[in-house]
């Protein structure tokens, strides 16, 4: 495990190769794996292959969606907010560990952040998403994974450059 977060690195660029089917698997097994507040499981996860689609989910909000310009696949991580209260939680759990398995699998990815952002003054990220991929209004949307091949290999930060001064112990 340290070894993949000693490597991994948020990718904004992919190349063209398709995700082979069996990865793509492993995907969808990792989100289901992923824990859950008292095993609840709110979360659902739309694997978005359809290039059309990813266009329009990058239209999602003005800043911070290059990544969906390229990538092969964006998995829209959501929940049922009526089903826990910390759906919130559970849903940012699945999204590190989708990046983190990505990552285990030679594929590169970028958390695009959806929840309290905004596509336009009058309309959010969110219910521009539900809107597009025809999702219920009480499941709430945290986040895009974009998901591929990275275009150029980036290597993990050094360990000098860790912020050690955020560490304390057994007192702030």
């Amino acid at each position: 495990m340290i070894e993949l977060l000693r490597q991994r690195r948020s990718i904004r660029k992919y190349t063209s190769q398709k995700i082979e089917v069996e990865k793509l698997e492993i995907l969808k097994e990792a989100a289901l794996r992923s824990p859950s507040s008292k095993n609840i499981n709110p979360w659902e996860f739309l694997f978005v292959d359809d290039p059309e689609l990813i266009a329009d989910l990058k239209k999602c909000k003005p800043h911070g969606v290059m990544p969906l310009s390229t990538s092969p696949l964006a998995i829209v991580v959501c929940a049922d907010e009526t089903k826990n209260d910390v759906w919130v939680e559970d849903c940012s759990i699945a999204t590190i560990l989708l990046q983190l398995t990505a990552q285990s699998l030679g594929l590169g990815s970028c958390w695009i952040q959806i929840r309290k952002r905004m596509h336009s003054e009058e309309i959010s990220a969110e219910k521009y998403i539900q809107d597009l991929l025809d999702i219920p209004e009480n499941f709430r949307i945290l986040s895009i994974v974009t998901v591929g091949y990275p275009e150029q290999t980036r290597t993990g930060k050094p360990f000098e450059e860790l912020q050690l001064e955020k560490i304390r112990e057994n007192k702030f």
